[in-house]
């Protein structure tokens, strides 16, 4: 009896058989649910990819967008500048009318591609290294402008230089010269109705001055002054502002006593001759050796003496 019943025990055990049929549906089961995983997985993957594309086209196209704006900016700041500059800016069939209006429509595409945005960028390199090309340029211009104001300068102190020593040259050329001195002590008789020349001191009333102007081809034609300086025998100048004595400066406008002025209406290139000037004084002319200078426009002109006794 025992032996029949460990024979039929077997075929009596559902739970070992269930067991037997679970296990290989659960492990097909989980196949295909990691199956499903992963499928899914890959599925979010690509989803993630197609977006990231999308925000590197659209980040790509703002970027492209600012450095052609910048590049603008830069091209606008270079209008004034330079005539032909303005010239190709401003003209509408022109290389860089051509080139601004092809990035305008890449960049204006909604649904631009890598490729346009590529061509976009190309188109842009170009449009930057143009706009660099003309600020070179207008640099190497400014810089040519520059050098050549600073040699204008130069050439215009130069040229001022070269005027004022003209314009001295001229003033040098225009003094007169005198010759042919002659100093005529003069004593008067009859109330001056004779004129007797002396070299008695006491006899003295007149100390006249005689001499010639040579032909000066540079002073115009107009009225010129020479000035006489007399030195008495002490070394003092003999001054009397009732007789014409006054102050003028030299060449170096250092001031200048003189004795008494003549004023004369010169002829350009004409000679004068026989010109002369009275010194009279109130006080009577002493002995001894009067010493004369002459002088016209600042410069000494002459010299002469005469001896009293």
């Amino acid at each position: 009896m025992d032996q029949e019943l460990n024979q039929v025990e077997p075929n009596n055990n559902p739970k070992k058989n269930y067991n037997k049929v679970l296990i290989p549906l659960l492990a097909l089961s989980l196949v295909g649910n990691g199956y499903l995983l992963v499928s899914k997985n890959k599925v979010a993957e690509q989803n993630n990819f197609l977006i990231s594309e999308n925000t590197d086209i659209n980040a790509a196209k703002d970027t492209l967008q600012n450095q052609y704006d910048a590049a603008l900016v830069r091209l606008d700041d270079l209008t004034g500048k330079n005539a032909e500059l303005d010239q190709m800016v401003q003209d509408k069939d022109g290389e860089l009318s051509k080139l601004k209006s092809e990035i305008k429509s890449l960049l204006g595409k909604k649904n631009a591609t890598v490729a346009d945005l590529k061509k976009a960028q190309s188109l842009i390199g170009s449009l930057r290294g143009k706009v660099q090309g003309y600020e070179e340029r207008i640099s190497e211009l400014e810089i040519a402008n520059t050098n050549l104001t600073s040699e204008n300068t130069q050439l215009y102190k130069e040229n001022e230089t070269v005027s004022a020593e003209a314009q001295k040259l001229k003033e040098l050329g225009s003094v007169l010269h005198i010759s042919n001195i002659k100093m005529e002590p003069i004593n008067q008789k009859r109330n001056g109705e004779i004129e007797v020349e002396t070299t008695k001191a006491k006899r003295v009333d007149i100390l006249r001055i005689v001499f010639d102007i040579d032909e000066n081809r540079i002073a115009e034609t107009g009225f010129n002054e020479i000035f006489v300086v007399i030195e008495a025998p002490n070394g003092k100048l003999l001054s009397n502002a009732a007789f014409g004595s006054g102050i003028t400066t030299d060449a170096d406008n250092n001031p200048l006593n003189y004795t008494v002025a003549k004023r004369i209406n010169l002829e350009k290139g004409q000679k004068m001759t026989n010109v002369s000037v009275d010194w009279k004084q109130e006080s009577e002319f002493t002995k001894g050796q009067y010493n004369i200078s002459f002088y016209n426009r600042g410069y000494k002109i002459g010299t002469g003496m005469v001896q009293l006794r």
